[in-house]
Formats: C-alpha cells, structure tokens, sequence
C-alpha cells in the first residue's frame, strides 16, 4: 500500500510562509480585528507582526535568523 502524498512532488526547500492555526479568545480576536481594520492590512498581517515584535523583545540575540526582520 502506498504511504498518503506518494508520488507528489515536494517543493523545493524555501523562505516560503508556514500556514498555522491559532486560536484566540473572542476577545482578543475582536481586538485583532479592530486593529486591522484601522491599519488597513489583513489580520494575519497584524497577528505576524506582533510575534516578530515579541520575539524580537524577548530573544534579541534571534534577530535577523529565521525570517525575523533585521
């Protein structure tokens, strides 16, 4: 029996994006929202640019490795 995915091609290694899914507590999601509709931007965007933010605070010495922004 063939394993499941046998025969598909595998994309080349990349930066590219890893898709997660996160959940939040109503409230805090209404807050995201909020704030995406004022900045215009996508709530995944808002949401990005807050980890980068927490990690940057919190492991300094990570900046720049990763994808991080330098």
């Amino acid at each position: 029996m063939a394993k499941k995915g046998a025969g598909k091609k595998m994309k080349a290694e990349s930066t590219a994006a890893v898709r997660a899914t996160i959940s939040f507590p109503a409230e805090v999601y209404e807050t995201l929202e909020t704030i995406a509709k004022q900045k215009k931007v996508s709530l995944a965007w808002v949401v990005r640019e807050a980890a980068e933010q927490y990690l940057a605070e919190k492991w300094p010495l990570l900046r720049g490795q990763g994808g991080m922004r330098p």
